[in-house]
């Protein structure tokens, strides 16, 4: 494993950009455990969950008709990966503008320890752990 430090440093450096987003901004993850724990670690704002706001397309419309961005924040494994593709295509082909480098960024470090948003906050926590009894 890498230094918990680092990593830590670079989580909360992903966490900060999340948080200080500009408001019409919206972050899509999977489902509601998702948004529990970005809300768990202080991140607001408009987060949708694509599976219950009619779909990708639907989403991608809403996105388009209001004139807004997004953050793509799908899971790590295989179905996040294929619903971050269909969400990225969805975007594009409606001409809205899309960031999904934080969360290539999450995947590359907690892809061995974690695959999903929803145990971000656990893996936070364990990362501070290991820090504070690594001085």
């Amino acid at each position: 494993m890498r230094d918990p430090r680092e990593t830590l440093e670079e989580l909360e450096e992903l966490l900060i950009q999340l948080r200080e987003r500009p408001e019409s901004t919206v972050i899509l993850v999977e489902g509601r455990k998702d948004r529990q724990a970005l809300a768990c670690l202080g991140i607001g704002g408009e987060i949708v969950q694509v599976q219950d706001a009619g779909g990708i397309f639907g989403v991608a419309e809403e996105l388009a008709r209001n004139g807004q961005e997004a953050i793509v924040l799908t899971d790590w494994d295989r179905k996040g990966g294929q619903l971050a593709e269909l969400l990225r295509n969805a975007l594009r082909a409606n001409g809205v503008r899309y960031d999904d480098s934080i969360r290539a960024r999450m995947s590359s470090l907690g892809k061995k320890e974690i695959k999903d948003i929803e145990s971000l906050p656990a893996f936070m926590a364990y990362l501070v752990q290991c820090a504070s009894s690594v001085r």
